[in-house]
């Protein structure tokens, strides 16, 4: 029975991405439109995958050092070395492959769009889809993987595993945030303020990377941070179950369980995709909630079959449906704070009346206030999970949560496909048919892509929250007194590091922000055929600024993250440490709620306004929003979802040297 229950998770994932094939080979399949169209989905397709290959080139000399570490500072270090390697490539794999289909996807989609909202639709939810596929077939194959090969026990090697997931979820946020934002900000900037032309003009030299840069920061972005979320809690469960205390409680089943949770969140994901359609004239929000609501539905109804089936209960059916209400509930709160048509939104779109001052002012406390509910929602998870099952509980909680990742990951991936889609219908000058289409499904993607940022970074808290118990467990740590020293320096620590790293991705966006509107008024000078379109835009020159200011600014949010937790413990000891990564934990979940809700409620404040509302297009009440989401681009595409991959990147290296802090130490303090 024992090995029954452990089987069903490969073959789960094995299925997740047959899955995923199958949907690339259905996109696959759709025409690709006009000679036009095709030329430009080439250009950004080139421009995403190159990307990707000097980004990977970047971190390969880094990953081997720290495997190298590994290999020779742990104990079994060369199998620590070669799960984290494992890790390393299961993350990127996953965010290559999503990121290879979606840039396929666009030109289909657009050209889709001339058959209708819903065949538009299909296209994209269905790439989307291979991506979100992709991501937890891996993710549970591989843990699957290791469980068969060193069993439960052996603590280190998994945590290899996620430290390497881990790695490249951060550099893969922060790299694709910086990349994205530089390109949108300078195409804002100097396109729609300065020359007054459409966001997707082919005239702006900056169109072409602010399409890549949909793509490497919200489609290969979210799927590496989530890949992340995804594999650490479910490494963190196995390992949490396998401890002395829990396996006796519970022994096997309890070990077994968080991976039968992975297996159904694959089988739901799957489903609940073709349950995304609509009419002609439909609803592509609604279609899109229809197939989240079956997903969950199927989830809970194998959720608890299986807690029956494992524990001859529904003890912990109850933990993991608070996990899947989590999810529904973050959803709902972001979907208010940022969608166009909420209270929240018309007052910054309001506010932009009386210029970008009262616009940023209004925004900022939107941003501020949008903390309150989602925080509540997690203390209140917390509180339920642990009265059914302890630290226990809460990690199922945290698995229940994540049920939904690989449609979640469709969502989020199926805004950079619509809206790529409309820049190739506006570029390649579609019929006015399709551009309604590809706008409709695109000002849909602007709030998917704001509620999956909501449920990414509920789940990094609670995937970290995950962590910190595996730690507490490893290092022997049953309380934190706040009035030791060590401990409140740790708090302090942690507390300030989210701050200081959004100082520095904020600063690497600004950076190269700059470098991107010089090109793109330089061209604009120097070639003033631009304008009258009888010369064509440098695009590659502005493809190559994002590319190199992302990969030179990357380097040291990571190496942040790394570093500081080791320092830390080495000085002042594990309880300073646990400490440190209460207090990241924390702040960084906060900050990364306010920067991602207050940046997604900016852009929707504009696109408010362009549809019609106090002064349309042109009006000085627009011109106040773009400079509003100008300001809240890197806050929720590059600073606040990079938070995410903080603080779970903060635990998994804090975990994996737990042995070599507790015995190497040098306790200032005591």
């Amino acid at each position: 029975m024992d090995m029954l229950m452990v089987a069903i998770a490969p073959l789960a994932a094995l299925l997740g991405l047959v899955g995923a094939a199958y949907f690339a080979v259905n996109v696959m399949g759709k025409p690709k439109g006009t000679e036009r169209m095709r030329e430009i989905a080439q250009a950004i397709s080139e421009g995403a995958m190159a990307y990707m290959s000097r980004q990977f080139r970047t971190i390969a000399p880094f990953a081997v050092l720290l495997a190298l570490i590994f290999a020779f500072a742990l104990p079994d270090g060369p199998a620590v070395a070669a799960a984290f390697l494992f890790g390393a490539i299961s993350s990127a794999l996953a965010a290559y492959i999503g990121m290879a289909l979606a840039v396929r996807a666009n030109v289909r989609a657009a050209q889709a769009a001339e058959s209708g909202l819903n065949s538009a639709l299909q296209v994209a939810i269905r790439g989307g889809a291979v991506t979100g596929l992709a991501v937890v077939g891996l993710g549970l194959l591989g843990v699957s993987v290791l469980y068969y090969l060193v069993g439960a026990s052996q603590l280190l090697i998994y945590v290899g595993y996620g430290v390497g997931a881990s790695l490249i979820s951060l550099f893969a946020r922060v790299g694709g945030g910086i990349y994205t934002k530089a390109a949108d900000v300078g195409a804002d900037l100097v396109g729609k303020v300065e020359k007054d032309i459409p966001e997707d003009d082919p005239r702006n030299p900056a169109v072409i990377a602010d399409n890549v840069g949909d793509n490497v920061g919200d489609c290969a972005g979210m799927g590496a941070d989530l890949f992340e979320s995804y594999v650490v809690t479910m490494v963190a469960s196995v390992l949490l179950a396998a401890t002395p205390a829990v396996f006796a409680l519970y022994g096997m089943a309890g070990v077994a369980f968080p991976l039968l949770l992975g297996a159904v969140g694959v089988l739901s994901s799957i489903v609940g995709v073709f349950f995304v359609r609509t009419g002609e004239d439909g609803d592509a929000m609604g279609a899109l909630y229809k197939g989240l609501t079956a997903s969950s539905w199927i989830a809970f109804v194998l959720i608890g079959f299986l807690a029956w089936a494992v524990f001859g209960s529904f003890q912990f059916f109850i933990a993991a449906d608070v996990g899947l209400a989590t999810t529904l509930l973050l959803i709902r709160i972001t979907e208010y704070y940022t969608a166009r048509e909420k209270p929240p939104v018309i007052s910054i779109a309001k506010a932009s009346m009386s210029g970008a001052g009262t616009n940023v002012i209004t925004g900022l406390a939107v941003g501020f206030k949008s903390t309150l509910y989602p925080t509540l929602v997690i203390c209140a998870a917390i509180a339920v999970s642990y009265a059914v099952g302890g630290l226990y509980g809460i990690a199922v909680a945290a698995m229940g949560m994540l049920a939904s990742t690989g449609l979640m990951i469709a969502i989020d991936s199926y805004g950079p496909i619509t809206d790529n889609a409309g820049g190739i219908a506006e570029m390649a000058k579609m019929s006015k048919r399709a551009r309604e289409v590809t706008d409709a499904l695109d000002a849909v993607g602007n709030t998917t892509k704001a509620t999956t940022k909501g449920f990414a970074i509920g789940g990094a808290a609670v995937s970290a929250l995950t962590l910190l118990a595996a730690y507490a467990e490893e290092t022997n740590i049953s309380a934190i007194n706040i009035l030791q020293p060590n401990a409140l320096i740790g708090l302090f620590i942690g507390a300030l590091l989210p701050f200081v790293f959004s100082g520095f991705t904020m600063e690497a966006v600004g950076k190269a922000a700059f470098e991107m509107v010089k090109e793109v008024r330089r061209q604009f000078h120097e070639t003033p055929g631009i304008m009258t379109g009888k010369a064509k835009p440098d695009y590659a020159r502005c493809v190559d600024i994002s590319t190199r200011s992302a990969l030179r600014e990357l380097l040291v949010p990571g190496l942040m993250a790394i570093c500081v937790p080791l320092a830390v413990g080495l000085l002042f000891g594990p309880v300073a440490l646990g400490g440190m990564l209460i207090g990241a934990i924390m702040t960084g979940f906060l900050l990364a709620i306010m920067l991602c809700t207050a940046g997604a409620a900016w852009d929707n404040a504009k696109k408010y306004i362009e549809m019609g509302n106090f002064g349309s297009k042109g009006s000085e009440a627009h011109k106040a929003a773009v400079i509003g989401d100008t300001f809240g681009d890197p806050a929720k595409d590059t600073s606040g979802p990079a938070l995410n991959a903080l603080i779970k990147v903060l635990n998994t290296v804090s975990l994996i040297f737990a042995g070599v802090i507790v015995a190497h130490s040098l306790h200032l303090l005591g």
